[in-house]
């Protein structure tokens, strides 16, 4: 019997690149060596360009109904607007795609998945799409989904601190050219005013504020109520993951001048009474997720020791002092691996491995 093919849309994209190399990765650690041709897909303007997949050199082709055929899963790592017109397209032609944008996550018809979470839904796709979760939320649900199912989520704060790269190769690009113009003037950031003198009165385009030297509590767009998309989307797109409709969930996403890496403050409530010790033993068994937490030699999970690996990184693990229904901990994850390239190779995977 052959093996199936995949093809990645977008393949010459940030992300898409990074699919590659984690495919590639997975392959060679036999953890995700299922795969047998694959194909390349992108733009127009990026066709004939010639990238490598499994240690071979393969040719670009461009965006079209044919460019699916023969192919059995798609992971798509394009804006919405392209995944709403082309995911479609796809599904019709028999492959089961992977969206990575946010067109399809809160279709009922569309199951969310994050594998060590959910994994059962990704039989139930009638439209012949699977939705990714927005990186935030993701470096949460491995987490967060091994204690649910232990003492039952009733109710989530979350305060996140979001790297750069979540906007993109343009919000790394713009966070370095900061960092080169603030740097060695050491009479920046002690006076009102004085970084955005530096950096001008938005700092960017890309963030609205300056980031070098500062944090931005805001993520995403503005919403209604003065909510941000990404605030939201930790809220909706939880309670789809984790299966919980009435989930309370209240958070205040912030940018911070970090490259790689979401980190998140979590104060979780649930419906019985939680032990950190217990808890942490819970953590230490859970796929995908690896606790450091360990305060006497001062351990704890941070961008700058976690980027470029795949785990969720759970520490400062301990029971709320006055609510021993609930939990505190600090939380990284990866936004570029598990936060979306990742993910969606795991989704993959189990779409082959379960015959689907």
């Amino acid at each position: 019997m052959s093996r199936p093919t995949i093809a990645v849309v977008g393949a010459t994209g940030a992300v898409g690149t990074q699919m590659l190399a984690i495919l590639t990765e997975r392959a060679e650690a036999g953890v995700g060596d299922v795969w047998g041709a694959a194909r390349l897909i992108a733009s127009p303007r990026s066709a004939g360009r010639r990238l490598s997949v499994f240690g071979r050199e393969e040719t670009v082709v461009a965006l079209s109904p044919e460019a699916f055929d023969g192919v059995d899963v798609a992971l798509f790592d394009v804006p919405d607007e392209v995944s709403a017109e082309w995911a479609p397209v796809a599904a019709e032609r028999g492959v089961v795609v992977i969206d990575k944008s946010g067109a399809f996550r809160m279709d009922p018809r569309v199951p969310l998945v994050v594998p060590e979470v959910n994994p059962d839904t990704v039989t139930d796709r009638p439209k012949g799409i699977i939705a990714n979760a927005n990186c935030t939320t993701l470096a949460m649900m491995p987490a967060l989904g091994a204690l649910h199912r232990e003492y039952g989520l009733v109710k989530l704060f979350a305060a996140s601190y979001q790297a750069a790269s979540g906007a993109g190769q343009a919000g790394i690009d713009d966070l370095y050219d900061q960092y080169e113009t603030v740097a060695g003037d050491r009479t920046l950031g002690q006076t009102p005013g004085g970084v955005r003198k530096a950096l001008g009165e938005k700092g960017s385009e890309v963030f609205g504020a300056p980031l070098a030297m500062n944090v931005v509590p805001k993520a995403g767009s503005w919403k209604e109520d003065g909510w941000t998309s990404e605030e939201l989307k930790i809220r909706n797109e939880g309670r789809k993951i984790l299966g919980i409709p009435d989930l309370a969930v209240s958070s205040t996403c912030v940018r911070v001048p970090v490259l790689v890496g979401h980190s998140l403050a979590v104060h979780a409530t649930f419906a019985s009474e939680v032990d950190a010790d217990a808890a942490r033993k819970i953590l230490e068994a859970a796929p995908g997720v690896t606790v450091l937490d360990d305060p006497s030699r001062e351990i704890y999970p941070m961008p700058a020791d976690t980027a470029g690996t795949d785990p969720t990184y759970v520490g400062r693990i301990r029971r709320a002092i006055d609510d021993p229904y609930s939990l505190d901990m600090f939380i990284v994850g990866d936004n570029l691996r598990k936060g979306a390239a990742l993910n969606s190779a795991q989704i993959a995977e189990l779409v082959v491995e379960r015959g689907l």
